[in-house]
């Protein structure tokens, strides 16, 4: 398949690239290249280029940008999903739409099916809850929600740390947040494999197993020789964040077991492998 990837220099951009292309020719769009939140301009660039698949990866992931400016995160987030389906639809692409676990409100204390009822508490949760409206309107159409994701290409939660740690500062991180995490090409392979089942749906993807922020940034200090207690753990309201963060977010990966497929692997195996890859 010739696919193409926007968002392709994002962090889940560049993992989502090196997962399919081990299999299919991909074709990175950069924000230069094809603007999401210009319709025409991106319209024109997919009827160049004749994807047989848009894999949407773009969108400020920020959330505290989004809450600041919510204009900007909903143009973006929303109004730049709705172009990229509209585009699909009218050179009849599949659409793989990568959405998020903030969709949800976090309240609840069992993971979160894909059955579940959605109720963002952020613009940014907001606007990726449109943008997975928007993408329902493709025939063939995958949408899936990803949790906090590390991996090459983009410094990400991880490495920020181990970054800071190894400079010998503290890091600091809410203790009262927990959810799954991710390492993006191990994502990006199992997105690959069900887009090539053809199993199209919404389906939530994560390395398995749930793990709050400080003991996936304890665990990443521990695996890169660093000192675990230069991660200081601290409520979530003492961080002095403009959006809030969900409690609670870890993602039933219901869809892909009813659908026969494996699971990634454990969340440590994949940390393991991405630290040993990092020169700090």
């Amino acid at each position: 398949m010739k696919i193409a990837i926007t968002g392709a220099t994002g962090l889940f951009g560049h993992g989502l690239g090196a997962a399919f292309s081990t299999r299919h020719q991909v074709i990175p769009l950069t924000h230069a290249a094809a603007d999401i939140t210009n319709a025409p301009a991106f319209e024109a660039a997919m009827k160049q280029v004749r994807p047989d698949l848009i894999v949407h990866s773009a969108a400020i992931p920020d959330l505290d940008i989004c809450e600041a400016d919510p204009d900007r995160g909903f143009l973006v987030n929303s109004q730049g999903a709705r172009n990229v389906a509209d585009a699909a639809r009218k050179i009849g692409a599949g659409l793989v739409h990568i959405s998020t676990d903030a969709v949800f409100d976090g309240k609840k204390q069992t993971p979160y099916l894909e059955s579940d009822a959605t109720a963002p508490i952020t613009v940014y949760g907001r606007s990726k809850l449109q943008a997975e409206e928007a993408a329902k309107a493709v025939e063939r159409h995958w949408i899936i929600r990803v949790p906090v994701l590390f991996g090459p290409g983009k410094t990400n939660f991880v490495e920020k740390g181990l970054r800071k740690i190894a400079a010998g500062e503290d890091y600091k991180v809410a203790s009262d947040q927990m959810g799954n995490a991710s390492l993006t090409v191990d994502a990006g392979l199992k997105i690959m494999e069900v887009v090539e089942a053809g199993r199209c749906g919404l389906y939530h993807v994560a390395n398995q197993g749930a793990c709050s922020r400080f003991e996936l940034a304890r665990e990443a200090a521990r695996l890169a020789g660093l000192d675990p207690a230069k991660v200081i753990g601290v409520p979530d309201a003492q961080m002095q964040r403009k959006a809030p963060r969900l409690k609670y977010s870890v993602l039933e990966m219901a869809a892909l077991r009813s659908g026969g497929f494996t699971l990634p692997r454990p969340w440590q195996e994949a940390l393991a492998e991405y630290i040993s890859t990092l020169k700090l």
